[in-house]
């Protein structure tokens, strides 16, 4: 069943509410394109979650099962890449509750996290990234060239991926 923006707010009031102190949340995939409206609903959750935010995090997950399947990595890894540093930073501010900070990444991030993997719903995603947002091929390929370094892979497997996106959006 897909996960829309309203279920995925109902999930972190609930959510919120068994937090202990004050967290940071960065919607990724999906998770973060339903809430930039940039699809209606996303078939799981994503975060990827500053470590120092993580424990608390799974507690009150652990205690309140959305009925979702919540995938949740730390500090900028999202799939099988670690962002830059300052993906924190770069990332949209979503909503603020009591205790969640809610963020979302910024679509050329989204894009270069879907390089990674690469199916066809990655495809998907990315062109509606491109298509909705604007994201340049020169943005995508900058970032991009910065995931790369931190792959877990074959960089050549990335920089293919890379090269089949660029192709496929931006060479006519």
């Amino acid at each position: 069943m897909p996960c829309d923006k309203t279920a995925l707010f109902d999930f972190l009031s609930v959510l919120n509410e068994d937090l202990p102190k004050k967290i940071t949340l960065v919607a990724a995939g999906g998770t973060a394109m339903t809430l930039l409206d940039l699809k209606p609903s996303t078939i799981d959750i994503d975060f990827t979650i500053p470590g120092c935010d993580r424990l608390e995090f799974e507690q009150a997950l652990k205690s309140n099962p959305p009925g979702y399947k919540v995938d949740r990595w730390t500090d900028g890894c999202v799939f099988c890449q670690r962002l830059p540093n300052d993906y924190l930073e770069k990332s949209i501010r979503i909503q603020e509750f009591s205790q969640i900070s809610l963020r979302a990444l910024q679509p050329v991030d989204i894009i270069v996290t879907k390089i990674g993997r690469l199916n066809e719903r990655d495809l998907q995603d990315i062109e509606a990234c491109i298509k909705k947002t604007n994201v340049s091929e020169a943005e995508i390929k900058e970032r991009a060239l910065l995931v790369v370094q931190t792959y877990v892979g074959p960089e050549e497997d990335y920089l293919y991926h890379l090269n089949l996106v660029l192709e496929k959006f931006f060479k006519k």
